[in-house]
């Protein structure tokens, strides 16, 4: 988003959060980062299903080691934080109205923090996995609604990202 209109639209943005959450938004900021340190690797992309009912897979995992400090990849307020089926997630709602989802994470936020992009928000968990013949992966999605969105749309284009084999 140009830096202007993310300015313009954060006021705006700003009552949803009021009315649907009463979680307070940072400023809008143009720049997204990776959830993880260093060069980013996908062990599984983003396949959404045809059908909102049908099986897929609604972000992407990401190659992390258990302990590795998990980031907010934007600005936003933290909605989630605790355990869901047995494993740690941490939401973050953006100014934009898009979310993202991290997981396994041992959160080091709380709902209602106001985080920026890069800011610690865990660490990842060990346990159960489905990152498919390797040890821990980082599952990383985005929403804006009802609507499952690639996250690695929100990262530069010149950035490194290795894909699967």
């Amino acid at each position: 988003m140009i830096p202007v209109l993310a300015a313009a639209a954060a006021p705006l943005l700003a009552p949803l959060a009021v009315l649907g959450l009463g979680l307070p938004l940072p400023s809008a900021s143009p720049a997204w980062v990776a959830p993880l340190d260093g060069d980013v690797r996908v062990v599984r992309a983003f396949d959404p299903p045809p059908r909102a009912w049908l099986p897929g897979h609604r972000g992407v995992d990401l190659d992390a080691d258990p302990g590795d400090t998990v980031r907010a990849a934007g600005p936003g307020s933290v909605t989630f934080a605790s355990d869901l089926a047995g494993r740690g997630v941490v939401v973050v709602l953006h100014p934009d109205g898009r979310r993202t989802t991290y997981e396994p994470v041992t959160a080091t936020v709380s709902v209602g923090d106001v985080v920026r992009a890069g800011d610690r928000i865990g660490v990842l968990a060990t346990g159960d996995t489905h990152c498919g013949g390797i040890v821990s992966c980082l599952h990383w999605g985005l929403r804006r609604g009802r609507d499952y969105l690639d996250p690695m749309r929100l990262l530069d284009p010149g950035r490194p990202v290795l894909l699967p084999p």
